[in-house]
């Protein structure tokens, strides 16, 4: 007889990852150089300069073991948050923290909230420790709906996931909204702020670690892997208070964050210049978006994030399809609960401008596949 697998694993869905390059290549017999991947809200500028020169210089160190307190990185961002570094935890990008989370506070039996659509590791992270996922549909707009929120909370909810800027649908929560939504969580759930994309909020993103001095139900979780660039070196952080820091710290792995992925964010958080390039190019490019979709009468969704929601009128499985042939990788909404609509990284301007061209191709494809 097979070793069976723990109940709560058997229950599990696989987590399902945007198209891989290599895959692609694989399936349609495409050379790595032809893709263009905008499925996975990766920066297609790459990392700065400055991280391949900090890399390039402190190679020597790559045969020791990481320091265990990230004592660099966490007073350089201690500097920049305005908090004192015990606020800080460090994990492998956000996909740890939020296991963090699971394995620190979430018990069999516990209610957890999650906005719906948004973020796929929150289901897995909820189940895998015996919680009770408690869905709250977006609006219309595909708006997280703040209300609702509040309104399913009970006495057995003890975490809130909230992906600000939301995944997929790039909606975001003004900083008032927020701290409405907070005032009503009672003291004993952990509210939980994703912001992977809060530095592509557009006119700026609020102080939210404001909410981490006052409240202390609160934990922000921020990463490397967007606007910096360095989503393949993993690493990511949490701002909270020292008695949650404490409880996360106490079920990570003691060295989960590598030597080159610590030079690499410190390097990247020096080079303002190009961090900044790539927040006005986003937005230049978002705003190019809006106008092709807007010529081709389709309907879309205004993002704070490096990726845009669009809803084509046709198949979207159909399109995933068209656009994979044509060696560009985009997201189907499905996966989403979202049929009928596209998540499209932000790429390049010259990839922004082939996914319109192609887009066109695919509109008038559909519609004759369909009739």
């Amino acid at each position: 007889m097979a070793v069976k697998e723990k109940k709560l694993v058997k229950q599990l869905p696989k987590y399902k990852a945007a198209k891989s390059i290599e895959s692609v290549c694989r399936e349609f017999g495409f050379q790595e150089k032809d893709i263009i991947k905008l499925a996975g809200n990766e920066n297609r500028y790459g990392c700065s300069p400055k991280v391949i020169e900090a890399l390039s210089r402190q190679a020597s160190s790559f045969s020791f073991y990481p320091d265990v307190n990230v004592t660099v990185l966490r007073h350089k961002l201690a500097e920049k948050h305005q908090v004192s570094p015990e606020k800080l935890v460090f994990g492998n990008g956000s996909f740890e923290l939020i296991s963090l989370v699971g394995a620190a506070y979430i018990e069999e039996g516990d209610e957890v909230i999650y906005n719906d659509p948004s973020f796929g590791w929150y289901l897995n992270v909820t189940k895998q420790n015996g919680g009770k996922l408690i869905r709250v549909p977006v609006d219309e707009e595909k708006r997280v709906d703040t209300d609702q929120i509040v309104a399913h909370i009970t006495e057995k909810t003890k975490v809130i996931w909230l992906c600000n800027p939301n995944n997929p649908t790039g909606t975001v929560l003004s900083f008032s909204v927020l701290e409405d939504l907070i005032r009503q969580v009672p003291e004993r759930v952990l509210v939980v702020l994703d912001e992977a994309y809060i530095d592509f909020i557009q006119g700026g993103y609020p102080d939210t670690e404001r909410f981490v001095q006052t409240y202390d139900n609160v934990i922000l979780l921020r990463t490397f892997s967007k606007v910096y660039g360095l989503a393949s070196f993993r690493i990511g952080y949490g701002i909270g208070n020292e008695k949650i820091v404490e409880a996360l710290t106490k079920v990570k792995l003691p060295l989960n964050v590598s030597n080159a992925a610590q030079i690499a964010a410190v390097a990247a958080l020096e080079d303002q210049q190009f961090t900044d390039f790539i927040v006005k190019t986003n937005q230049q490019e978002l705003a190019y978006y809006y106008e092709e979709f807007a010529k081709l009468g389709l309907h879309y969704i205004e993002s704070n994030g490096n990726f845009v929601l669009v809803k084509i009128g046709i198949d979207s499985a159909f399109a995933e399809l068209a656009f994979l042939k044509r060696g560009i990788v985009i997201r189907n909404g499905e996966e989403f609960g979202l049929p009928g609509w596209l998540r499209i990284s932000v790429g390049r301007i010259e990839e922004n401008r082939k996914v319109i061209e192609v887009l066109k191709e695919v509109l008038k494809e559909g519609l004759q596949y369909v009739h």
